[in-house]
This record gives C-alpha cells, sequence and structure tokens, in this order.
C-alpha cells in the first residue's frame, strides 16, 4: 500500500485562531502603547506626534516626503503635527544642500530626549517578550509581522542590514 501523506492541517487558519490573533494584536498594541501615551499626553501630543519624533530620531535628515511615505497619512495630518513639533522645539526643518525645495528633518536635543524617553518602556517590552519567547519564536513572529507589511515596506527589515 502506497504512503500518501495528507497535507498538514492548518488548524491556526481556523476563523476563531484568527480572530484571536486579531485580538492578540489589539491588546499589544493597547499594552506597547500604554505608558508612551501618559507621557504624550503631558505635552498635548498624541500618537501621531510620537511617529513623527520616532521615525525622524531613526532617520535625521530624511524628508518630508520621505516620513509622509513611511507614515502612509497625508500632507496637512503630517503639516499639523510637524509644525507642532517644530514650534515646540522638538524638531528642526532645514532646507536640502541640493534641493533648497526639500525640508531635512532632525529631532533637536529636546525631542532626542522625549523619543528616549517614549521608546525605553517599549524597548523593555519588546526584549521581556523576546527574551520569555525565544530566538525561535522571536523569528517567528517577524515573519509573521513581514507578512503584514506593505511589500515595498520589507526591504527595510532585511535581517543583514543594521539599522
Amino acid at each position: 500500500m502506497a504512503d500518501i501523506k495528507s497535507p498538514a492541517n492548518p488548524l491556526f487558519l481556523r476563523e476563531d485562531e484568527l480572530r484571536q490573533g486579531i485580538e492578540m494584536l489589539f491588546f499589544a498594541y493597547r499594552d506597547f502603547t500604554a505608558k508612551a501615551d501618559q507621557t504624550l499626553a503631558a505635552f498635548g501630543f498624541g500618537r501621531a506626534h510620537h511617529r513623527v519624533i520616532y521615525f525622524v530620531g531613526r532617520n535625521p535628515g530624511m524628508t518630508v516626503s520621505d516620513l509622509l511615505g513611511i507614515l502612509h497619512i497625508t500632507k496637512q495630518s503630517l503639516s499639523r503635527v510637524l509644525g507642532q513639533l517644530v514650534r515646540q522645539g522638538f524638531i528642526v526643518q532645514k532646507p536640502g544642500s541640493t534641493d533648497r525645495r526639500q525640508r531635512l528633518l532632525s529631532l533637536t536635543d529636546k525631542g532626542a530626549e522625549l523619543e528616549r524617553k517614549l521608546t525605553e518602556e517599549q524597548r523593555a517590552l519588546i526584549a521581556r517578550a523576546y527574551r520569555s519567547a525565544g530566538a525561535d519564536a522571536v523569528e517567528g513572529f517577524r515573519k509573521v509581522l513581514l507578512g503584514m507589511i506593505e511589500e515595498a515596506d520589507r526591504r527595510r527589515f532585511r535581517p543583514s542590514q543594521p539599522r
């Protein structure tokens, strides 16, 4: 008799498993942002401010256009948030050296300090979860997240590229 192997049973694709994944993402995001939300509220800022501060901090000298590409928000929304961060001294804008129409963004010392404070708790939460899960689970988690990210943005996360 021939040994016919049946395909693996994809129990993780059942409706209840998928819905549990969605709920876990909601709870994880709530807990991931909770401490940062409190810190931001003290400045009258929200999560949009946090994203701008984070990505400008990770990419000093980035253009407004590059930031719009990462955040996928309207120019009007970014203008409101960025204007507030510039006025309050968290971000500076400088014209580009070759194209003076470009606005290059960098954190001020004040902005860098806020970014460190916001990221500190999130780093600790991620590190704790990674340690608890182990290397194989972390790699699986990375694969799942990469699978959820738009194809165009996946290149940002090649394992061999230090950030």
